[in-house]
């Protein structure tokens, strides 16, 4: 690099050096054609030629060093000119003033050509400037798209790398890219599915195209949620899907992002321990359904003993018949609780009464909570709008709540309210205890599957309890202090008329 700019420094001087040389000599010739030619009147056309010929050092002087270069050269050639004006050409004033308007010419022309010169290389060095800057924002730019080349490169390497499935969306729904393990569990290939809603491309898409569409709208800032796909090969899918908006630097929604975890054998796992955990929790309850079955057959035996007296007036006979079949009654309702919470059955909506479905839980577990020293109490607020629900699943999460919380109170007893109230859209019920309460660190986690501070749980009660209450499009929240207690409360959307 330092020898080019010897070189480069040594061509500018000699170049220099040249047309200084070439403009001496310029104004040498022009001066000694002056000289050597006679001053006659024949020979004044030649002088008055002569004297022109000095412009030509003059401009070139001024457009190769400016204005300094001109003017020096106009003030040499005025130097060689006036001397010769004043003594041969009939001096600079009275009829021959046109020589010194001719040395002013000189003057001018050199300031005139300079300034063109100095011009023209202001404008070649703003140029040069500018050139440089735009060549220092193209290597920027170029260092720029490099990276993000490297960022682009490095983001798709993780989303071939990782084995969740991830779909990105556009303001509309439509897919715009789709990972290989998207690509592995749908069955198809990116191109199959740019740019198409996922409900074109799959068999059932469980309402997972009604939740990007949710997020997109700004309805819902995220969804996490369970879905079963039923793909164009046959396939179901038991998948986590999340999803939650995308968004550039400013702000701006670009579109969402969708993650698929293939959770189908969790869930298979799962449901075997749920089965494991309903027959557990079955065996608890067997001696509370013993005796709520006990009490009511001594009574009817009772009763059919004073039927079996002859004696005995039809008052006494119809009031022991409406005896048995009270406790006849009281019976079925007992198995029916009984084999509603143990029968593992796929959701069946229909229009529910909840105040129905807590007084057939707590009779069910009634006996349960006595053994314990826990006493409950209701709350239950009437009239209250019907639900459109699973009535068996609803027991089911209800017997898993008061449950845990008959638990929760240890051999201390205590005691427990159930209530339900309405409260906007949906109808609430609350199960609040005062047992120990749940420390604050472990709050977040009560609903994750095979967390359990019991010693055999199995850590998916609150789980099934969590995913039943998402089935029914409802929410499920949960509020503890220490040593105050704790209360969960299953939110359920009203049963509206035309749902009805």
């Amino acid at each position: 690099m330092t020898d080019s700019r010897l070189f480069v420094h040594d061509v500018e001087r000699n170049g220099t050096t040249r047309d200084v040389v070439l403009i001496v000599s310029m104004l040498a010739v022009i001066s000694a054609l002056h000289l050597f030619t006679a001053v006659r009147p024949e020979t004044m056309p030649m002088h008055l030629l002569y004297r022109r010929l000095y412009y030509l050092p003059i401009m070139y002087a001024g457009l190769t060093f400016g204005r300094r270069g001109g003017l020096v050269s106009a003030f040499a050639a005025s130097v060689v000119f006036v001397p010769y004006a004043a003594l041969s050409l009939g001096g600079l004033t009275g009829l021959h003033v046109d020589n010194m308007y001719e040395v002013i010419m000189y003057l001018g022309a050199g300031i005139a050509f300079g300034w063109m010169h100095d011009r023209e290389v202001m404008r070649t060095a703003d140029l040069r400037q500018v050139s440089g800057r735009l060549e220092d924002a193209y290597r920027t730019l170029e260092e720029r798209a490099i990276q993000l080349m490297n960022v682009e490169e490095y983001t798709q390497s993780i989303l071939r790398s990782i084995t969740s499935g991830v779909l990105t969306v556009g303001p509309d729904g439509s897919v715009a890219t789709a990972n290989p393990a998207a690509e592995h569990m749908l069955g198809l290939k990116e191109v199959e599915m740019v740019p198409r809603r996922v409900r074109t491309f799959v068999s059932n898409d469980g309402g997972l195209d009604d939740d990007i569409v949710r997020v997109l709208n700004g309805r819902l800032p995220r969804i996490v949620r369970e879905v079963s796909l039923v793909v164009r090969d046959g396939r179901t899918l038991h998948v986590r899907v999340y999803i939650s908006l995308m968004r550039d630097i400013d702000g701006r929604v670009l579109g969402g992002v969708v993650t698929i975890e293939d959770v189908s054998e969790v869930k298979a796992l799962t449901d075997q321990l749920i089965r494991a955990d309903r027959l557990a929790a079955m065996g608890e309850l067997t001696a509370g359904v013993a005796h709520e079955v006990r009490n009511p057959l001594g009574i009817i035996r009772a009763s059919v003993q004073l039927v079996e007296d002859v004696s005995c007036d039809r008052e006494r006979l119809l009031a022991a018949t409406k005896v048995v079949k009270q406790e006849i009654d009281r019976l079925d309702r007992v198995i029916k609780a009984l084999l509603d919470f143990g029968r593992p059955s796929s959701p069946s909506f229909s229009p529910v009464g909840m105040n129905d479905v807590v007084e057939d839980v707590l009779l069910l577990i009634g006996r349960f909570a006595s053994q314990a020293h826990v006493d409950i109490e209701r709350r239950l607020e009437s009239p209250l709008p019907q639900v459109r629900a699973d009535a068996d699943q609803l027991k089911q999460v209800l017997v898993n709540l008061i449950s845990n919380a008959v638990q929760a109170m240890g051999e201390a007893g205590g005691s427990i309210v159930v209530s339900t109230s309405v409260r906007g859209d949906f109808i609430a019920v609350s199960v609040l205890d005062d047992g120990p309460g749940i420390p604050p660190e472990l709050l977040s986690k009560v609903f994750d599957p095979f967390y359990s501070t019991k010693d055999d749980g199995t850590g998916l009660g609150l789980t099934m309890v969590h995913r039943i209450v998402d089935e029914h499009d409802g929410h499920i929240e949960v509020a503890s202090k220490l040593n105050e207690g704790t209360r969960f409360t299953v939110s359920l959307p009203i049963l509206r008329e035309r749902e009805s």
